[in-house]
């Protein structure tokens, strides 16, 4: 028997020499070495990028979804997908804990992954349900989590599946408190979904009364939340794969400056401009979106002599899930819109 590694390269099968992540093929069977956690899966939370991309790919039939998600994970071993990369998170229940974790997980604890999907060995037996509004596939399956993998017990004062969809990208408002100083202009596309309301609540609170928080939405379909919320300063409809477009738009909202932070959190292709270019030098530019072309960025950055610094948007910072979660316990408006659209069965 191969010996266990804290990463988890144990587990790959192709190419060997890699980490899961960067594996094509992982070993999933579900029998857990002694550095592992086995989970009995209740819930996908699929990533916005990959999950957009396989909801167009089968042209929104549920059933031809259902059976790129199994032909995925039956070649792979892991649900990454092909196109984007990208993985996702999942909930469910501790079934077995290796002798080598310490931890205080107990056998039954509902806990949610920290780590992406595109590195967890995962079996599917059966797709129960797709929740196409809010990104999650319901299924029988089961999964492992490495040694070095992280997650969060699910509390008690929050519904399970609000946890779910608000820790799948816990990073970026935990990132963004790091990016955003006091009066601040702060640029943010996709600034209606899960990940641009997190955000934006978090560069408000940073940047302030004197701080101008400015939202790029492809449609006015999700506006009446972003007012409820009642941290943008200007809404602005606009096209993120459209640079010139939100260019010219920014500067009107921004008293004719380029701001100093933009976060991109759009799960479409082709905004790396659009992100870069309303961007003021020396400012920060915050590529939290699985769909970025880090290619596309670097010289796109070089071709318009921009030299803002641009980050990648790391899913993990330490404390990042219980910073996130907090955010619920102190805002009545963010639970209420969350607790709306991702927190309740359908």
């Amino acid at each position: 028997m191969q010996k266990p590694c804290k990463y988890g390269t144990h587990r790959v099968l192709s190419p060997v020499g890699v980490l899961p992540q960067a594996a094509y093929q992982l070993d999933n069977k579900m029998v857990p070495y002694e550095n592992e956690i086995l989970i009995e899966v209740t819930t996908l939370n699929i990533d916005s990028a990959s999950f957009t991309q396989i909801k167009e790919a089968s042209n929104k039939n549920i059933e031809v979804m259902k059976e790129m998600i199994l032909a995925i994970v039956e070649e792979r071993g892991k649900m990454q997908n092909p196109v984007t990369g990208s993985g996702g998170m999942l909930l469910g229940r501790v079934k077995q804990i290796g002798s080598m974790i310490k931890s205080d997980l107990q056998v039954g604890d509902e806990i949610a992954s920290l780590v992406s999907l595109s590195l967890t060995p995962l079996k599917i037996h059966k797709i129960l349900n797709i929740h196409m509004a809010r990104d999650q596939v319901d299924i029988v399956g089961e999964a492992i989590l490495f040694e070095s993998g992280t997650y969060a017990k699910i509390p008690s004062d929050l519904p399970s599946l609000l946890v779910l969809s608000a820790l799948d990208v816990a990073g970026a408002p935990a990132q963004v408190n790091k990016l955003v100083k006091t009066g601040n202009s702060v640029l943010i596309l996709g600034a209606a979904g899960k990940s641009g309301l997190l955000t934006a609540y978090q560069a408000r609170k940073n940047a302030g009364p004197t701080g101008n928080i400015i939202g790029i939405v492809s449609n006015m379909s999700k506006f009446e939340d972003m007012q409820k919320l009642n941290v943008y300063n200007h809404i602005i409809l606009g096209d993120a794969r459209n640079p010139m477009e939100v260019y010219e738009k920014v500067l009107k909202a921004n008293n004719g400056e380029l701001v100093d932070v933009t976060i991109n959190v759009v799960n479409v292709a082709n905004t790396e401009m659009t992100s870069i270019l309303p961007t003021k030098d020396g400012g920060i530019v915050y590529f939290f979106s699985m769909a970025t072309s880090f290619t596309k960025a670097a010289l796109g950055a070089e071709g318009i002599a921009s030299e803002a610094l641009m980050i990648i948007g790391n899913g993990y910072t330490k404390g990042h899930a219980e910073f996130t979660l907090n955010l619920f316990r102190e805002s009545k408006e963010l639970y209420e819109i969350f607790m709306k659209r991702y927190g309740k069965e359908e």
